[in-house]
């Protein structure tokens, strides 16, 4: 296993089923948690997540496929090999406690569906397509603008075509001014990096559209957690059919806070929500 200090906790690596080596990031004493980040995310995006939630409990973000100290996506990419990295972290960390964000609030409950290994799982909007729910019409024109070498014009794509409303009325060539005004210089280089990997993870999602009934086979307590600030269309209606699958199944809502409220919004007040869950 190898160690290496980093400014958001402890990096370790430990080998998937397929060989695929996958790290995490420790930080904080107390039960142990694991963190699943979304899509065109790293684990550093949850320092502040995760710094909060380490006053109680030992934190171990996943880094996910395709990012930093992690392994390739590899050519036969699936949800399946995110569980299976999951669990991997799991076995290494012993924790029972999970939490999932967006697409990485799908790979909890994926993982959770097939081994009992967590008691509790907390899922901020977590990216399960329901009858299509999330739309995927934006897939080939990204796709081919991404072959193109244009990476900003699909990352405009996969914005207006999976945004809210407002994203979605915001004509392409503004979006495409407006965004490297808006992000910095170095977050915005490091979106488009990740395009690629956003794309195969998409199409995974995809692929598992319409399976949600699998869910009643999760038998740990699950914490279902929305923003309800410029709402993803596929969310609201999301949460509610998850709560009525799931047997053991609770909703928050946070009026003010939007989709990226667990990572960039208010990191610290969903860390005490999901923190007292966890021990109540």
């Amino acid at each position: 296993m190898n160690n290496t200090p980093l400014p958001f906790g402890e990096a370790s690596t430990v080998l998937s089923r397929d060989g695929t080596r996958i790290a995490y990031h420790t930080l904080g004493q107390g039960p142990s948690v694991m963190v699943v980040p979304g899509v065109l995310s790293t684990a550093a995006n949850y320092a502040r997540f995760a710094d909060a939630l380490s006053r109680r409990f030992t934190v171990h973000t996943v880094e996910r496929r395709g990012r930093g100290l992690s392994g390739p996506q590899g050519k036969d990419y699936s949800v399946l090999k995110e569980q299976e990295d999951v669990l991997a972290v799991q076995e290494a960390s012993g924790a029972t406690f999970l939490v999932g964000h967006s697409f990485g609030g799908l790979i909890a409950l994926e993982a959770a569906r097939t081994q009992r290994l967590f008691s509790r799982i907390a899922t901020y909007e977590p990216g399960v397509s329901i009858g299509g729910s999330i739309n995927m019409n934006w897939i080939h024109t990204y796709q081919q603008k991404l072959l193109q070498g244009k990476s900003l014009d699909a990352f405009v794509e996969f914005i207006r075509g999976t945004g809210p409303k407002r994203a979605q009325r915001t004509p392409s060539w503004l979006m495409k001014f407006l965004l490297p005004r808006l992000v910095k210089p170095d977050e915005l280089r490091e979106l488009l990096s990740l395009l690629p990997e956003n794309l195969r993870e998409h199409q995974a999602l995809a692929a598992l559209d319409s399976t949600h009934h699998h869910y009643r086979d999760v038998a740990a307590e699950v914490l279902l957690l929305r923003g309800g600030r410029d709402p993803l269309d596929w969310v609201e209606p999301t949460i509610r059919q998850l709560s009525e699958v799931l047997l053991h199944a609770e909703v928050q809502v946070y009026p003010t806070l939007d989709h990226f409220g667990l990572d960039k919004g208010a990191p610290e007040e969903v860390a005490r929500t999901v923190g007292h869950f966890f021990l109540r």
